[in-house]
């Protein structure tokens, strides 16, 4: 599967898939739509961004390209991390960029401060949406899977949109 940056500064630069996991990485289609509307609101420049469920960076990275501030990455698998940090090297990024390893649930509670946007992009299938989002420490968050997503107490959904197999939803606190 050949990933690149859509847009911005890094627009164009290939990025690497891990092999032999069951990634999914989000298609340019759905990351195009999801970033026009996060530039398009204006919450994106300057944003300190959090991608979770990281897997080659791509939302992150993508974000950092059409200009966020800073991205903390978490991911737990070693096949992915090191993706991740391969196309962190190849952007030219790494100074923006702070990678957690690890599993996001278990990681989120001790990550100091709070961030603009938060990235989630969990293997289809995850349910734990109210779980996850109440440990969010952000103030928007861009959900993405292959079911409606409901956010819970808290959050209002912003925007929902369907492409073909993938819900996104972009969701802030209430």
């Amino acid at each position: 599967m050949t990933l690149r940056i859509i847009a911005g500064v890094a627009r164009g630069r290939r990025l690497s898939v891990p092999e032999g996991l069951d990634v999914r990485p989000s298609t340019g289609r759905v990351r195009e739509a999801v970033f026009n509307s996060l530039c398009g609101s204006g919450c994106l420049e300057g944003a300190e961004v959090l991608d979770l469920f990281a897997g080659s960076g791509a939302l992150g990275l993508e974000a950092l390209s059409r200009g966020a501030a800073s991205v903390t990455f978490v991911e737990r698998a070693r096949p992915a991390l090191a993706a991740l940090e391969a196309n962190i090297a190849a952007t030219g990024f790494g100074d923006r960029c702070r990678v957690v390893p690890g599993d996001v649930m278990e990681e989120l509670p001790g990550l100091p401060g709070s961030y603009d946007v938060a990235l989630c992009d969990p293997p289809y299938r995850f349910d734990a949406w109210p779980e996850l989002l109440a440990l969010i420490p952000a103030d928007l968050v861009m959900a993405e899977s292959d079911q409606p997503v409901v956010p819970g107490p808290g959050w209002v959904v912003i925007k929902q949109r369907r492409y073909a197999s993938t819900v996104v939803v972009i969701a802030g606190r209430r």
